[in-house]
């Protein structure tokens, strides 16, 4: 799916002040991919100028949203993560600045492996509470996490401004400048004041580098610069991935991964950059697949799709091969197979998954689809209702659940539990689906 095809529909509806359109497109991209972190920065922008729009209505707010609130912090408590952060979500939509549920909502997706998106939120919170020491912490994790050791150093500097007592931002800043100031180091002994000079007028281009909110034109003026540091040491990896980041805010995935992958080939044991790599190659085929539903030609678009789920097939294998436990990249995996419809090695790997309290639900709901897919509807029922238990409220995922459940009963003919599923999903949400003329059919 072409996400940023989406993501510029919901930027538009975003500067013609159509918040809600905006605010059901990243939703849904959310659901998709709960970690498209452009979706994830996008719907917190989107949510409080709605909030400024509408103005007042504080205590209404808070009571429309006490019990997705209570809901996510028992979802958080027991280890379901992700349905923990979309009850978040739900109650941010109407108090998108509260503290407190934003960090809540960081720390859940991040426990659940949904770092891009962690980072959007843990920004977010950085933006609505500069002096709160806590989120300004988990973003410079989150760009330390992310590679981005420039800004996690910026981050970790704005605890301390907040807190300067607070002892792990001054044990990770001072881990952090050590292990910064190691890897701009080219030259084995001490450089001449001059080179010195030089190194911090090239930090300096970096930290400006990677600023947000710069318009094209900023952008272009300091990827000028780091072009012409480059040309002088044209073995900086840091340089390197400094440029990428510029050509990725002006779209320019292709450029991007070409400085990535050169800068892997100086650190080849790099994992964040090997998944860089991943994800701009991914960015790059789905930008092609754009262009190429913007010409009308469908079979080449069509062959582009098929050859991004493929490399994201290997590129999530690679990534399990170096990290084999990790649940939350196995889940990814077994998505990706899914897609290419590899049923069996799916099922391999949402059962791998499902051992990892933090993903079991969204892996049984992937071992039912993919059950349902084979037409082994018994065992798709088990694993649905499996992902059903210890639900305390219909979410968007317990009501695609229940529709499944009814399309299965219905597919055997049996109307009486078909209603039953279709019913639970009514009483929630008349416009899901089709599930308004579903309840007419089994009248």
């Amino acid at each position: 799916m072409d996400f940023s095809k989406h993501i510029k529909k919901a930027e538009e509806a975003l500067r013609r002040r159509n918040y809600d359109f905006a605010i059901e497109v990243y939703q849904q991209l959310l659901e998709i991919d709960p970690d498209v972190g452009d979706a994830r920065a996008g719907l917190r922008v989107a949510i409080r100028k709605r909030h400024e729009k509408r103005g007042g209505g504080r205590i209404l707010r808070a009571i429309g949203g006490a019990v997705p609130l209570a809901t996510a912090k028992t979802l958080y408590k027991a280890g379901k993560l992700d349905a923990a952060s979309r009850q978040l979500e739900t109650y941010l939509a109407l108090n998108p600045l509260d503290e407190s549920a934003n960090l809540l909502l960081g720390n859940a997706l991040e426990e659940a492996g949904h770092y891009q998106s962690a980072r959007a939120v843990y920004e977010y919170l950085a933006e609505i509470a500069p002096r709160n020491p806590e989120g300004l912490k988990r973003a410079g994790a989150m760009m330390y996490k992310t590679g981005d050791h420039a800004r996690a150093l910026e981050y970790y500097e704005r605890a301390l401004e907040a807190d300067p007592r607070d002892q792990d931002a001054l044990k990770a800043r001072k881990n952090l400048a050590a292990e910064t100031a190691l890897e701009a180091r080219h030259l084995t002994e001490i450089r001449h004041s001059r080179d010195q000079i030089k190194d911090k007028e090239e930090a300096h281009l970096l930290e400006r580098s990677q600023r947000l909110h710069m318009s094209e034109e900023d952008l272009r003026e300091e990827l000028a610069k780091l072009e012409n540091a480059f040309a002088e040491a044209p073995s900086d990896v840091d340089l390197m991935v400094g440029m990428a980041d510029l050509h990725e805010k002006l779209r320019d995935p292709e450029a991007a991964l070409d400085l990535v992958e050169r800068a892997l080939s100086y650190r080849k044991d790099s994992y964040e950059l090997a998944c860089r790599v991943g994800d701009l190659h991914s960015k790059a085929l789905k930008k092609r697949i754009a262009r190429a539903d913007k010409e009308a030609d469908q079979e080449k678009a069509s062959r582009l799709e098929l050859e991004l789920r493929q490399y994201e097939v290997e590129d999530y294998r690679r990534r399990v091969d170096i990290h084999p436990s990790d649940a939350a990249l196995l889940l990814q995996l077994g998505k990706r197979l899914m897609w290419t419809e590899q049923y069996d090695e799916a099922l391999a790997q949402f059962q791998k998954a499902n051992t990892d309290q933090r993903v079991r639900r969204e892996s049984l709901f992937y071992m039912a689809q993919c059950f349902q897919k084979k037409d082994f509807n018994d065992l798709a029922r088990q694993e649905y209702l499996r992902a059903l238990e210890g639900i305390g409220e219909v979410d968007e995922r317990a009501k695609e659940i229940m529709y499944n459940l009814g399309s299965i009963a219905e597919s055997e003919g049996n109307a009486e539990e078909a209603r039953s599923y279709y019913a639970r999903v009514y009483q929630v949400d008349i416009g899901y689906r089709d599930v308004a003329s579903k309840m007419e059919q089994f009248k």
